[in-house]
């Protein structure tokens, strides 16, 4: 059976390609977002530029942009996404990725930061746990708990939730507020309360206790301290990341999987003769073999012969 190619396959990920006359489209791999927000802001900031219509899809962490080639380039818009705060480029074509001596499928598979997002996790969960226990639990309260407590809360707030107060400075800088602002807003005041109540007010006094009460009474702070909330608050934020961010490369991991079934190689007829290319030199216009059983390459129209197809992957 010999068909027609009716789209640019041929077209990699990540480079610009003809969408209409005199404009252009690419799609980058966008860093730093940390909630939908983040994509909504970054979106915003495209689209204000003359010329330019982008997309951002959080879950996917990329930017379809259509621009006009005349009037901006790759790097503007590149430039225009770091201005935001985040982080832009445009991802290397998968067959560089594949290709690359040296390197096979376990290696090739990207992290997303889940390494780091699973050291600050694990230790949140470690230090935050007992700070907890201690604040709940009054027969855990020995003489200078609360000193205890606060050299576990510290690396917590400190370390473990390190991406929250950066976020939020770098969105502060740029006159915005997103769930990172929240975060790190709420468990530093509570951290730094504590540290004034230990320091400065009663709450460091040997004998110190948190009875466990459900009444109100009206006091002046200054022998309360929160650092259950500081750590605990962290440490459940970033379980929530650890596990969002799992979900997509499994999610991910599947897409690559479904992509490596196409086709990785066409017939071309070219002078009435069978040549062999890759696909991704497939051009629209393109006349190609497809023998019973095969792959078809891409869209297209048959033009002559008949054959067999698979449609069992077709809905």
């Amino acid at each position: 059976m010999t068909t027609r190619s009716a789209t640019p396959s041929g077209t990699s990920r990540g480079s610009a390609s003809a969408a209409a006359p005199g404009s252009a489209s690419v799609e980058l791999a966008i860093g730093g977002m940390t909630c939908a927000s983040c994509a909504a802001r970054i979106e915003k900031k495209l689209n204000r530029m003359d010329g330019v219509e982008a997309t951002v899809n959080y879950a996917t962490e990329k930017a379809k942009v259509t621009y006009r080639d005349d009037d901006v380039s790759v790097q503007d818009l590149i430039s225009t996404v770091e201005a935001t705060g985040y982080t832009a480029q445009p991802p290397p074509p998968p067959e560089t990725r594949r290709d690359a001596p040296g390197t096979d499928e376990a290696e090739s598979e990207p992290d997303d930061g889940l390494t780091a997002l699973r050291q600050r996790l694990i230790t949140s969960l470690a230090l935050s746990v007992p700070v907890i226990a201690m604040a709940m639990v009054p027969a855990l309260q020995f003489d200078n708990w609360q000193w205890l407590s606060l050299t576990l809360a510290a690396p917590v707030v400190v370390y473990a939730g390190w991406p929250f107060h950066r976020a939020a400075w770098t969105n502060l800088k740029h006159g915005a507020a997103t769930m990172d602002t929240l975060v790190s807003v709420g468990t530093s005041a509570a951290f730094l309360w504590s540290v004034w109540a230990l320091f400065f007010g009663t709450a460091g006094m040997t004998g110190m206790t948190h009875p466990f009460e459900l009444t109100i009474a009206r006091t002046d702070g200054a022998g309360n301290i929160y650092l259950e909330a500081a750590a605990g608050v962290t440490a459940f934020v970033l379980a929530g990341r650890w596990f969002e961010a799992r979900s997509k490369r499994k999610a991910g991991a599947a897409l690559r999987a479904l992509m490596e079934l196409g086709a990785k190689e066409v017939t071309l007829l070219r002078d009435g003769r069978e040549v062999t290319v890759p696909t991704a030199e497939l051009r629209v216009g393109d006349r190609f073999v497809v023998r019973p059983g095969e792959k078809i390459a891409t869209d297209g129209t048959v033009v002559e012969g008949t054959s067999a197809v698979d449609a069992s992957m077709l809905t």
